[in-house]
């Protein structure tokens, strides 16, 4: 079974993710993270993130980076963000996507274009949203937890921007799959939100079986 969980930044898709792989019993690959060790890649190659052919240069790097914890912080998300619109970028990590969403069992993966682009036939789509004020929040107390310093207003910035690069860039832009699931978090907590999903989930199974010949 494959599940694809997309949504913008802070929307609570990777922790619904995790908590659905662990469900489930199902590997699971925060794909963003393939884009922010690109950004982390780049930072530290001195390239331009708007440039196509650093942030292609940017695409080879050792798979243990994945389990660096500075990938999370916000000046790497924003570079990953930028490097995420280049074609060339994208084509490079999807066929590692592809085959984790492909292995045998299946898997849960997360990211931005997961059931539009990386598995359009997955078992599961579901998309998760929040408003733009929620989203900043979360951020900005997930930073304070951290210890990193913090601004509101910055933040909600920085997610819009987010928000529009990720909706308006020509190649896998940030939208709901035809038949995927909204699951709207603004007002949930996460809990609240993970059980929603896998009700979700188990709605579009039995769906699915209720279709199969006896």
């Amino acid at each position: 079974m494959i599940i694809a969980v997309d949504g913008p930044t802070a929307s609570g898709k990777g922790t619904i993710s995790k908590r659905l792989a662990k469900h489930f019993t199902l590997p699971f690959l925060d794909t963003g993270l393939l884009y922010r060790a690109v950004g982390w890649t780049l930072r530290d190659q001195g390239g331009n993130a708007d440039d196509p052919a650093d942030a292609l240069a940017a695409c080879i790097f050792d798979g243990t980076l994945l389990d660096n914890p500075g990938l999370r912080s916000e000046t790497v998300g924003g570079l990953a963000s930028r490097v995420s619109i280049h074609p060339e970028v994208r084509r490079a990590l999807d066929k590692r996507q592809r085959d984790f969403a492909y292995q045998p069992g299946g898997a849960v993966l997360d990211g931005r274009d997961i059931g539009t682009v990386i598995a359009p036939d997955a078992d599961v789509k579901l998309f998760v949203t929040a408003s733009s004020e929620a989203r900043a929040v979360r951020r900005f107390e997930e930073m304070k937890r951290r210890g990193e310093p913090a601004n509101f207003d910055d933040i909600l910035a920085d997610i819009l921007k987010r928000d529009e690069r990720d909706k308006n860039r020509s190649t896998a832009p940030l939208k709901p799959a035809q038949d995927a699931d909204l699951l709207d978090t603004t007002d949930l907590t996460i809990d609240a939100a993970v059980q929603q999903a896998i009700a979700l989930v188990n709605a579009r199974i039995s769906g699915r079986h209720d279709k199969d010949p006896a």
